[in-house]
């Protein structure tokens, strides 16, 4: 059973994002530019909340402190090198720096990698316990809809038609399912690594939440900007929050 969870939640957190990101392309750009930014706001506040208030948490009950924490910190260093290697890059502007002067063929290794990782720490949160692998799945859907809507914007640029574009980003998306399994099967043989895995998880998603999210928000500047970003990452946050005080 916890199995289709997992088989399930990859799938839904990998191609679902994928086709919704695809889905966001069809609307009119006036109206894609005002709901990619809502979306980028709102993923941002789940990303740290699952981390602050799931993953992080839950490696300290289940881990040392003074293992778990340092984890989380090499985490971090960690992913700003991976993010230079262009295994890690985040994007959802084809204008971003991460994005220039790179094939379409970059673009989709970097993100088959992300995704193959992303579909390990599902894995992971499932083998805690289901709603926090239900966290992290939103989690991951929330920020991968807006990247993959960039990531299409980027292959169409790179002279990709609309049907080929659709069907690589979705190959690409696909990794998480594997990187699911080989999780589900490595961690259920060996539970001690699960604390680690969840604060190397938390070090992503604090990563992706404040080194691209974050920044990308601040291009956007009038009041009425700000207040409904503010709210978006409060309602992104209470969405976890929510999700743990209900279990």
């Amino acid at each position: 059973m916890l199995l289709l969870w997992i088989v399930t939640f990859s799938l839904i957190g990998s191609v679902g994002a994928a086709a919704g990101a695809a889905l966001l392309l069809v609307f009119p750009l006036a109206v894609r530019d005002a709901l990619v930014p809502a979306l980028i706001s709102y993923a941002a506040g789940v990303l740290l909340g699952a981390a602050f208030l799931g993953m992080i948490p839950t490696a300290l009950v289940r881990g040392d402190a003074r293992l778990i924490l340092p984890t989380v910190l090499s985490g971090l260093v960690l992913f700003f090198v991976l993010e230079k290697l262009v295994l890690w890059r985040h994007c959802h502007d084809r204008d971003c720096p991460a994005h220039i002067g790179r094939t379409g063929a970059l673009i989709l290794i970097g993100d088959a990698f992300h995704n193959f990782v992303d579909g390990v720490v599902i894995a992971a949160a499932f083998l805690v316990s289901v709603p926090l692998g239900i966290a992290t799945a939103l989690a991951v859907i929330a920020h991968e809809v807006p990247q993959e809507v960039g990531d299409f914007a980027i292959l169409l640029d790179s002279g990709y038609g609309r049907a080929k574009a659709f069907w690589l980003n979705m190959l690409s998306a696909s990794a998480t399912l594997p990187g699911a399994l080989a999780g589900y099967f490595w961690l259920a043989h060996i539970q001690v690594a699960i604390p680690y895995i969840l604060a190397l998880s938390a070090a992503s998603f604090i990563y992706i939440a404040l080194a691209d999210l974050v920044p990308s928000l601040h291009r956007r500047t009038t009041s009425w900007q700000s207040a409904l970003q503010l709210l978006l990452l409060l309602a992104g946050i209470g969405t976890i929050a929510f999700m743990h005080h209900a279990r």
